[in-house]
């Protein structure tokens, strides 16, 4: 087990750490600010990234930020932040405007970014990336004085220009503003949406997290397999620290019903592929953080417990299937 420094306390260690798969560099440091989808308002999907030890973050999807920075918070994750005595903010409110150095959006739906719309009034100038489509869908859906005032930098008068919308050209690298970290958007197909994968860069380590997406077969698509493509140079040379990626059904969905998403039938099936690219034995250990598990209302086990059960019944690639809950933390 790593210890955390910089924004993470020993008290954020002890909720999980994930190290047996980082053999080189210091990887990253990954808060869950919203681990579900769909219905559950104040915990949808969310993660905090930034270097080991850097409080300088981004975040790949914006389902939830207020409400994760203040579970978070209440779990210890940020006890080493330091606000200035200065600051009017307490330590959530200065993490949101002072660490938090940029959004990665993965396509428009509520679920990923309504923590952003809703925090806008109080949050600090910065970009939001996504490609050219997904930030046209966040000017004209919600940015657009109808929905909400205008905090972007297009679209309708006036423009508040808070959030310098960032466009970013599929596979093509590019600087995080005010971070040690690069990305490169690689796009996805979501049940007739154009959602994205991140991958994201610190030095010699990278972590890839996924927006919203269907199994290549059922989407007729190529897009994750586009994607194993460009990393499995990174995952042979184990410099590929985690995968987040949805599972948002359990095996009992129908192939004709999965609006876009996966299965665990349907992410082993694709992870598999990633193995094929990589060199057999390659994801041994690799953590793979299931995000985008639908909240149920009904009575009997958890989606998250039935989903986990089988993606090890099945998990013959030695990955480690991690289902996050809201307010962890983990150094990967």
């Amino acid at each position: 087990m790593k210890s955390m420094s910089g924004a993470f306390t020993a008290a954020a260690l002890a909720v999980v750490a994930m190290t047996s798969f980082a053999n080189a560099g210091a990887g990253f440091d990954v808060v869950v600010l919203g681990a579900r989808g769909g219905i559950e308002d104040g915990n949808l999907s969310a993660f905090m990234i930034s270097p080991a030890g850097d409080g300088r973050a981004v975040t790949c999807d914006a389902g939830s930020l207020v409400n994760g920075l203040r579970v978070a918070d209440g779990k210890g994750v940020f006890d080493a932040v330091e606000v200035p005595a200065d600051s009017p903010y307490m330590r959530a409110g200065y993490v949101l405007t002072e660490q938090i150095k940029g959004y990665l959006i993965s396509h428009a739906h509520l679920d990923h970014i309504a923590g952003l719309v809703i925090a806008s009034p109080d949050d600090s100038k910065k970009p939001v990336y996504g490609l050219p489509s997904v930030l046209e869908d966040i000017q004209t859906s919600y940015f657009n004085w109808d929905a909400w005032p205008n905090f972007g930098t297009g679209g309708e008068e006036p423009r508040l220009r808070k959030y310098d919308m960032t466009a970013l050209v599929p596979g093509e690298r590019r600087e995080l503003t005010g971070t040690a970290m690069h990305v490169t958007a690689y796009p996805l197909a979501h049940g007739g949406v154009e959602s994205t994968a991140f991958l994201i860069e610190s030095g010699e380590d990278a972590l890839l997290c996924f927006g919203d997406t269907g199994p290549d077969e059922v989407e007729k698509s190529t897009a994750i397999g586009d994607v194993w493509t460009a990393v499995a140079g990174l995952v042979k040379e184990k410099r590929l620290k985690a995968i987040v990626i949805e599972a948002s059904y359990d095996n009992a969905q129908l192939d004709k019903q999965l609006f876009g998403h996966l299965t665990p039938a349907w992410l082993r099936k694709s992870l598999a592929g990633l193995e094929t690219a990589a060199g057999a034995g390659s994801l041994e250990g690799l953590p793979v953080v299931i995000s985008h598990v639908k909240y149920s209302l009904k009575k009997g086990q958890l989606p998250q417990d039935r989903i986990l059960a089988e993606l090890e019944a099945g998990n013959t690639l030695g990955v480690r299937y991690i289902i996050p809950e809201q307010g962890t933390a983990w150094r990967f």
